[in-house]
């Protein structure tokens, strides 16, 4: 078999569909697969990636071609791991889009880098690169850096090998609005089990921020009254939010106010519609 030119076991592929034979031809041609994935690069997916991609779109050439319509192996090839690669590309090219200049600029920079690293044995530094091509360093860096930047990390993936904890633990923070968003639902479900000198209380001392003495002005009483009032609907309210089992935190009178004031902020047409009063 080693005898025979890659166009005569391409022949005998097709007639008899040998999986060695396969082998054998896929090896053969495995450059194809190396020089395409090539002119893909810079978008954003690693040449790893590509290659592979390619190195199945030449295995699924050569499953599909057929010697007797007259097509060239490497053309029928090229044309199908071209479409593989940038059916690919379509599915998983990053949505943050390098500049065209930038692109350019980094095919150049890996040429150079190739060349000078042959010339070197070693990686050459931004300067070296930068005049090999004769151009500043500042537009090397920009280059790099729009590259790097179109890489990213799924939030599933692992911290470590060793981790059995992905990125999304350590990324982010608590959204507190989740939060204000149920203690205004408390707030507003509760405020029906009050009378309406308790709830033009709550609406004052609350929402418009009255002192004391104030609302005891308002209501025509003493504030002494007011402050046993306001103190027996903030254990309501406390007593409530234990019943329904919401977590608070080292609840106390204080917290509860907070609670009260925070969730009136913003929504004062709700609370109009919820205590029947207009705003002054």
């Amino acid at each position: 078999m080693n005898s025979c030119t890659k166009e005569q076991r391409l022949h005998q592929y097709c007639k008899t569909k040998n999986i060695s034979l396969r082998n054998a031809l896929f090896h053969d041609f495995m450059y194809l697969a190396e020089i395409i994935a090539k002119k893909f690069l810079y978008r954003g997916i690693d040449y790893e990636d590509l290659y592979q991609v390619a190195s199945l779109g030449l295995l699924e050439a050569l499953e599909r071609y057929d010697d007797s319509r007259g097509v060239q192996f490497p053309t029928f090839a090229t044309s199908t791991i071209v479409g593989k690669l940038k059916n690919f590309i379509r599915d998983k090219s990053s949505l943050i889009r390098v500049p065209r200049k930038n692109i350019e600029l980094l095919k150049k920079i890996h040429t150079a880098t190739h060349e000078l690293t042959q010339n070197y044995n070693r990686t050459p530094t931004i300067a070296e690169i930068a005049n090999f091509l004769g151009v500043d360093e500042d537009f090397i860096l920009e280059a790099m850096e729009a590259k790097y930047s179109t890489d990213y990390i799924s939030l599933d993936a692992l911290v470590s090998p060793e981790s059995d904890q992905n990125l999304s633990v350590f990324v982010g923070e608590e959204d507190i609005s989740f939060s204000r968003i149920e203690d205004k639902d408390f707030l507003l479900r509760n405020l029906e089990q009050f009378n309406e000198i308790e709830k033009r209380l709550i609406h004052e001392r609350f929402y418009s921020e009255k002192t004391q003495r104030e609302v005891a002005n308002i209501l025509h009483v003493s504030q002494m009254y007011v402050s046993r009032l306001e103190r027996k609907i903030l254990k309501r309210f406390l007593q409530n939010k234990k019943n329904s089992q919401e977590e608070i935190i080292d609840i106390n009178t204080k917290n509860i106010v907070f609670v009260v004031s925070g969730a009136f902020t913003g929504i004062d047409k709700i609370i109009e519609k919820r205590l029947n009063i207009k705003s002054s």
